[in-house]
């Protein structure tokens, strides 16, 4: 049952996401809002479709920890459905995310449109003071940013590997820094297109407020991430072992 609904959402995904990219092309020409508000409506149907085709839902725990104004949002990534469930949850967010999504029709014009953070992952520090500068123009312009500390999508218990560009968002930005855990990974594997069904609970835990060092902050940032993650992993049935850091 679980492999034929997973199916039957990839359809309608595709099906949801071609239509969506065609009849939302003129908003390419209009306000970037225009943009915005399409990329939050494809969110939404494709949660629909998660929820009532493959019977897959969420929820969210630590509303109240959503600053109000820009602030960084760090979090863990286990699969695809974070970087949507961020637009749906935080309006207008900025992701950081690297240059070749960009070359995918539509995707990558929209995503340039609506002025995401877009890096060269290769650029070392050139990526690193761009990524800085377009953040500031963000923050700038009153947006939430999304950053994946570990860059990457982490299979469930791997061992945490953040990397410095959250701290240097951190110290140049002057602004909170919300950690998020979350247990998709348990309903959406990193690869493949089975959707378990089941309920994903994201989580936003107190923010970090700006002016830590940079150590003190990395080292909160991770403990309450990979804390909470292992809480809420755990709390869905897994039994894994959880990697930790070789310095740990």
């Amino acid at each position: 049952m679980t492999l034929l609904r997973s199916l039957l959402y990839q359809i309608y995904f595709w099906i949801v996401s071609v239509g969506m990219n065609l009849a939302w092309t003129p908003s390419l020409l209009m306000k970037r809002s225009a943009v915005v508000r399409g990329m939050e409506i494809w969110v939404a149907l494709c949660f629909w479709g998660l929820k009532h085709i493959a019977g897959l839902d969420y929820e969210v725990r630590g509303r109240e920890n959503i600053v109000k104004g820009p602030a960084i949002y760090a979090m863990k990534h286990l699969c695809m459905w974070e970087t949507m469930a961020a637009q749906r949850l935080l309006h207008d967010c900025a992701l950081i995310m690297k240059r070749e999504l960009t070359y995918i029709p539509w995707y990558g014009w929209y995503s340039v449109k609506s002025r995401q953070i877009i890096v060269d992952r290769g650029g070392h520090a050139k990526t690193m003071r761009s990524m800085l500068r377009s953040a500031k123009e963000r923050v700038a312009e009153g947006r939430p940013i999304i950053i994946f500390p570990e860059g990457t999508r982490k299979p469930l218990g791997a061992a945490p590997d953040y990397k410095p560009g959250v701290a240097g968002m951190y110290a140049t930005l002057d602004v909170p820094c919300v950690p998020v855990a979350l247990n998709s990974g348990l309903y959406w594997p990193r690869r493949g297109f089975i959707r378990k069904p089941g309920k994903i609970i994201i989580e936003f835990l107190p923010a970090i407020p700006p002016g830590l060092k940079r150590d003190a902050f990395m080292a909160e940032l991770e403990k309450r991430i990979e804390t909470a993650t292992d809480h809420l992993l755990r709390e869905g049935g897994w039994t894994g072992v959880t990697m930790k850091p070789a310095l740990a």
